[in-house]
């Protein structure tokens, strides 16, 4: 049976859209698949460059044809390469694109076929999954993070877009907001998320130590190195480097770290040879970078490529709808290590815990839930097994508010005391008290007091 007469029946039957073009990028044939896929019909692009598609998977070189046309020709084929393409209406399509260079019987290129699976079906099934995913809390919340308020939503989606893309993210936010998480958060939605994940605090070591650990070492390059050490780039390749407190930097290590931004390579101390590094780069600080950079303590070059993308973390005091879901989720982690069975906090507690104002953010929660698992003999954390810290403002305000109401009652006594003594005449009351006419009055509205003919008052 000679198939080869039959190759346009079978290539109509698939379900996958098949394109073919030339040596030069120009569309020769598509199947109906993939006008389908492309909106396009074969009287409309035969004829036309590849490049209508706008295929984010293709790497045009555009020199000439062939080899020099486009990465397919130059590598020979394309496997199971997910992409956008543009449809006719505009649109972009997600696809799967594989690909194969076509040769004569000379071994010469004489054009390619691609394949392009539609995956748009899924890609909003996983879109829908993750959404009610956000929506409903489930398990450990977004990625670790926790909180259903307006400014929790919107870091969410503020993460998943900036993790589809190499950014360079300035995470910046007060201490105990959660920062590392969300660099985490950021790796983990990303393309590297099966990659390592790297952290460096890099205020916790001295510029000697921040350099070795940063980029490592090698033998004999300073006293006490007496072995190769690979840094924490080098661990971090194809993966995310996370560069915490990143405005604590000596200026030296800044522009070493510049020129790893740059040229996306480095050097081991003690070495000159250049190790060339794939690395996504994410940072954090609580404090003002644009500060320092204004003052000449960062360097400028260095904070405009660090801060491509700014991400601000919400404060606690910012999102206090939040507190009721992150104490449930602190006790659920203290049941599990203490083996106690608490299971809430009273309606007192939770008070106390919404009008703190929270300078340590979410880590000092967590501590005030610990804290308040030590005290607790029952089933519900109470309004005394809560630090005194967290109380204290709320006494304060009891404080005051009593302090308030005694004052007042005293005020209104002495008023109705020289009222009943100048018989009921303001004036003679006001030269008393040593005020004005207006003054007794006002403070007879204000405490409500009747006639003193009917020898009554409230």
């Amino acid at each position: 049976m000679q198939i080869a007469r039959y190759w346009e029946t079978i290539v109509n039957t698939l379900q996958d859209g098949l394109i073919v073009v030339d040596p030069g990028g120009r569309i020769l044939f598509l199947n109906p698949a993939a006008e389908k896929l492309t909106g396009y019909s074969a009287t409309d692009i035969v004829g036309n460059s590849c490049r209508i598609l706008n295929c984010t998977g293709c790497h045009i070189i555009g020199r000439g044809i062939a080899e020099k046309w486009c990465a397919l020709y130059a590598t020979g084929d394309v496997k199971a390469k997910r992409c956008l393409i543009t449809n006719k209406e505009g649109r972009a399509v997600h696809v799967v694109k594989n690909g194969s260079v076509l040769r004569d019987e000379s071994g010469h290129i004489i054009g390619a076929i691609e394949t392009l699976t539609d995956m748009s079906v899924i890609v909003r099934q996983q879109q829908e999954i993750e959404s009610l995913r956000k929506s409903c809390q489930l398990s450990d919340g977004f990625h670790g993070l926790l909180g259903e308020s307006p400014a929790m939503q919107q870091v969410y989606e503020l993460i998943d877009n900036v993790a589809q893309t190499e950014a360079p993210v300035l995470i910046q936010g007060r201490s105990g907001t959660g920062k590392e998480l969300v660099a985490r958060a950021i790796h983990e939605a990303g393309a590297r998320r099966d990659k390592p994940f790297i952290k460096v605090n890099c205020a916790a070591l001295n510029e000697n130590l921040l350099e070795s650990e940063l980029f490592g070492h090698v033998k004999g390059a300073y006293t006490g190195a007496d072995r190769h050490r690979v840094g924490r780039f080098e661990a971090a390749h194809e993966g995310t480097i996370f560069l915490d407190e990143v405005g604590d930097i000596p200026p030296p290590i800044q522009i070493k770290l510049l020129r790893v931004l740059e040229e996306k390579e480095i050097e081991r101390v003690g070495d000159h040879k250049p190790i060339g590094l794939d690395v996504r780069i994410v940072t954090a600080t609580n404090r003002d970078v644009e500060a320092l950079t204004a003052q000449g303590f960062f360097r400028e070059d260095l904070f405009f490529r660090i801060s491509v993308f700014p991400l601000h973390i919400p404060s606690l005091s910012k999102r206090l709808e939040d507190i009721p879901l992150l104490v449930q989720h602190f006790i659920r982690h203290n049941v599990l290590k203490s083996g106690k069975k608490i299971e809430g906090v009273s309606a007192a507690a939770m008070a106390a815990l919404t009008n703190y104002t929270w300078p340590g953010n979410v880590r000092e929660l967590r501590s005030a839930i610990e804290y308040a698992f030590v005290l607790c003999k029952d089933a519900t954390i109470e309004y005394g097994h809560l630090p005194p810290k967290i109380l204290q403002p709320h006494r304060s305000k009891e404080h005051r508010t009593s302090r308030d109401s005694r004052t007042k009652l005293r005020e209104r006594e002495d008023l109705v005391r020289v009222l009943r003594q100048a018989a009921g005449n303001q004036s003679e009351a006001a030269r008393i008290l040593g005020v004005s006419r207006v003054t007794i009055w006002k403070r007879i509205k204000k405490y409500g007091i009747k006639s003193l003919e009917s020898r009554e008052t409230l």
